[in-house]
């Protein structure tokens, strides 16, 4: 268990009436929770591995247990919002890269929460990017965001999520989008040979099988058959490493496929959403390329769409920064679910 802490506790001056609340952020991999006593202060962030804990509920109730929570003194948390890696359709969730699942009611009413709220994690991280400031984000190539129009969203890690914000007053409707599931479309031959190697494995390649961390390895031994040479049993953690450290120019050639594949999603999205306010890229693969993202086919990717190039070339593309963005999102929703109570 590792904590850390965006702000160090202090006292409850402009607390939340209600209590502290509690804000999570659940992955296929990594449960990552925290404490919002005072709005805007979030503070108490621990990260649990999901193979830990039998349920959720097990892993909320070991957060709210570690010492450095119960110490802090915040008072009982009777507020919950959970951002989750996974569809939210009812009260029944069950995780698409992960075996927990759970009733919403009965997970509010096992760990004592008056409000808990459970959205889709992209839909929460689409909340925030209006939130984020300009060091909180990094543009890749040109453009400039237009104000008052759509923002896409897309990010790849264990899966590739999708999302939107679509301006609505003074506010935004974030997009409850599974548009990681659409077909993957191939842009040149290398990548019809990596579609055909994977129509070996599978019946439907969507795009979220080739932009994520188990569709980098699928990518390698697409072409590690293509051109010949022979693949290693090797994870996409070892395939990036080699690939930054200039290791193998095999191991490049698949962060460059993945990079330029991730280019034709989004401006897909992109144009799909008249996304001018910009098309902005999370999840954990992405930001850990740094300027190997940067110096990649990506943003010619983005913007080669026929007839369509210059109107791409105006979309702005911002890699997110921020270490715990979906936190700002969650708690945002929890704020207005609140005051519609």
């Amino acid at each position: 268990m590792t904590a850390q802490s965006l702000h160090a506790p202090h006292a409850q001056t402009n607390a939340f009436p209600g209590g502290p609340r509690l804000l999570a952020d659940v992955g296929g991999t990594n449960a990552r929770f925290a404490l919002e006593a005072v709005p805007g202060k979030i503070e108490l962030i621990n990260v649990l591995p999901c193979a830990d804990y039998p349920t959720l509920a097990a892993a909320l109730q070991a957060y709210l247990a570690l010492p450095a929570v119960a110490q802090a003194n915040l008072g009982p948390v009777r507020q919950g919002a959970i951002a989750i890696a996974n569809p939210v359709t009812g009260d029944l969730v069950r995780m698409t890269n992960h075996h927990w699942e759970f009733s919403i009611e009965a997970l509010r009413t096992e760990c004592g929460f008056d409000t808990l709220v459970v959205v889709n994690d992209f839909t929460a991280l689409a909340r925030s990017l209006p939130l984020l400031s300009d060091l909180q984000k990094h543009q890749v190539g040109g453009g400039a965001a237009q104000a008052g129009t759509p923002i896409g969203l897309i990010g790849a890690g264990t899966g590739l999520g999708v999302s939107g914000l679509i301006p609505s007053g003074d506010s935004w409707t974030a997009l409850l989008s599974e548009g990681g599931h659409v077909s993957f479309s191939p842009f040149n031959e290398t990548e019809v040979a990596i579609l055909r190697f994977a129509w070996r494995e599978f019946e439907h390649v969507s795009a979220e099988r080739l932009m994520s961390g188990v569709g980098i390895e699928l990518i390698y031994r697409a072409l590690a058959d293509h051109t010949g040479v022979p693949a290693e049993a090797i994870g996409a953690p070892e395939i990036a490493r080699r690939a930054l450290a200039g290791e193998s120019p095999l191991c490049d050639q698949v962060i460059e496929a993945f990079c330029c594949m991730l280019g034709t999603v989004a401006s897909n999205v992109a144009i799909t959403l008249g996304a001018q306010g910009g098309i902005y890229i999370g999840g954990g693969i992405v930001p850990r390329l740094g300027a190997r993202f940067d110096r990649s086919g990506f943003r010619a990717r983005f913007e080669q769409k026929g007839r369509f190039a210059a109107y791409l070339a105006k979309v702005p593309t911002f890699v997110i920064t921020a270490e715990y963005p979906a936190f700002v999102g969650v708690s945002a929703i929890l704020l207005e679910r609140l005051a519609q109570a």
